[in-house]
């Protein structure tokens, strides 16, 4: 049976202020944690630690000599598995190549489609680890994965099937999520009702049948999939029992959000164009948005989320990579907290928030982003003297051990 204490730390517990209007740090100055398998038993003040948790018999000390510890970090939008990448594309554009001269070079989002449909579960695997080890190094224990880069039946079903396996490899939890409305493909140019309905929701189905599937989501855009197609898909969805989310206004405002707000969405992501009705209703959907700077700042976006917006109506703020081969090849949590700062005008309390609780809440999960009993032990130990560092610094890595499950993963914590 697995039990320690930790002790002589910082704690950001990260929990609700006083009178429960939002999340803040909530910080102990000289705390201490117990854990017991993998669960916090509990959490206070180094001078009120229970007489059963200070038998080192039972539960080992730990002395973390004044570190800080948060929650584990939550990435909660990811496109971590997918084959190939687009740095030659990357190139062209800096070189000055339009959208159109790139995508007749094969680039774009179908140089990663044929990737991908080139790519065995193996092969998809192999090369997200990679990615993943990225994340799990910054304090990560939870990431979502998402599906859309195979269009067709058998390349979505691989992709999640790669995700599942990630957590057999690795010390992490997957979220996958099917997002087969991601993009209309060369072979349905054209058609995208058609696609939808012959591609896209037969195999929501079988992903649905093989157990593959924690969520659905789709991409409400100009460039990809109206309101009404969405629809159709959440429909089944909703048949299926799975909750949603939606890439929604990111480019242009076309009623994603609302849409996704009237299905109860877990989240809505990106949301640039989002106007403060959008606030509104996904305020009265209790659905989170999820800034995604990554993408704001590779495609040189210059329209801010409307984050007084979100503030003013009580909106739930998450933050995450959305890392992907074409839009936000960003694979550093860290540096997205401090983006969302420097580009959304975050506070760095909001960043950590938005990467521990509210991600968490946008994964539909109630058993961690917090440090309080009954939370899984999911922890990150910093070499810092203040959260505020996790967003302030750039390049820059403080983490010094991370808890999974109740086990340290790096072996600082012996």
């Amino acid at each position: 049976m697995l039990r320690m204490l930790l002790g002589n730390a910082k704690i950001a517990t990260i929990d609700k202020t006083s009178d429960g209007d939002r999340f803040s740090y909530c910080m102990r100055n000289n705390g201490a944690v117990a854990i017991k398998d993998d669960m916090i038993v509990w959490v206070g003040d180094a001078d009120a630690i229970p007489a059963e948790y200070k038998d080192p018999a039972k539960f080992p000390y730990h002395d973390l000599e004044g570190r800080l510890i948060t929650p584990a970090l939550i990435d909660c939008h990811t496109h971590v598995v997918h084959g190939g990448n687009r740095a030659v594309e990357f190139e062209m554009r800096l070189e000055g190549a339009g959208y159109e001269e790139i995508a007749r070079a094969g680039g774009g989002i179908v140089s990663t489609v044929t990737a991908t449909r080139e790519a065995d579960v193996d092969e998809l695997l192999a090369s997200a680890l990679p990615r993943v080890d990225a994340l799990l190094a910054e304090g990560v224990c939870v990431i979502e994965v998402k599906s859309g880069y195979g269009l067709d039946r058998e390349t979505e079903l691989n992709m999640l099937r790669a995700a599942r396996e990630i957590e057999k490899h690795r010390a992490v939890r997957i979220k996958t999520t099917f997002l087969g409305a991601h993009a209309t493909p060369a072979e349905f140019k054209g058609k995208p009702d058609r696609y939808i309905d012959e591609v896209c929701i037969p195999t929501l189905r079988a992903a649905h049948a093989e157990g593959l599937v924690d969520a659905v989501d789709g991409f409400c855009e100009g460039i990809a999939f109206n309101t009404d197609q969405i629809a159709r898909v959440f429909d089944v969805a909703r048949a299926l029992g799975i909750p949603v989310k939606l890439h929604a206004e990111q480019l242009s405002n076309i009623g994603g959000t609302k849409l996704a707000a009237s299905y109860g969405a877990l989240s809505i992501d990106h949301v640039e164009y989002a106007n403060e009705d959008d606030a509104k209703a996904m305020a009265a959907s209790g659905s989170v948005a999820v800034l995604l700077p990554g993408a704001f700042y590779t495609l040189h976006e210059t329209q801010l989320p409307p984050i007084e917006a979100f503030r003013k109506h009580g909106v739930p703020m998450a933050v995450a990579t959305d890392c992907n081969p074409g839009t936000s090849p960003l694979m550093s949590i860290l540096l997205t907290m401090n983006m969302s700062c420097t580009f959304f005008r975050l506070t760095p309390e909001e960043a950590l928030c938005g990467a521990t609780v509210q991600a968490a809440r946008a994964l539909g999960l109630d058993d961690t982003g917090q440090v309080k009993a009954g939370m899984r032990a999911d922890l990150a130990i910093w070499d810092v003297s203040h959260p505020a560092e996790l967003s302030y610094r750039i390049g820059f890595n403080p983490l010094f051990d991370r808890i999974f499950g109740g086990v340290s993963v790096k072996k600082s914590v012996r």
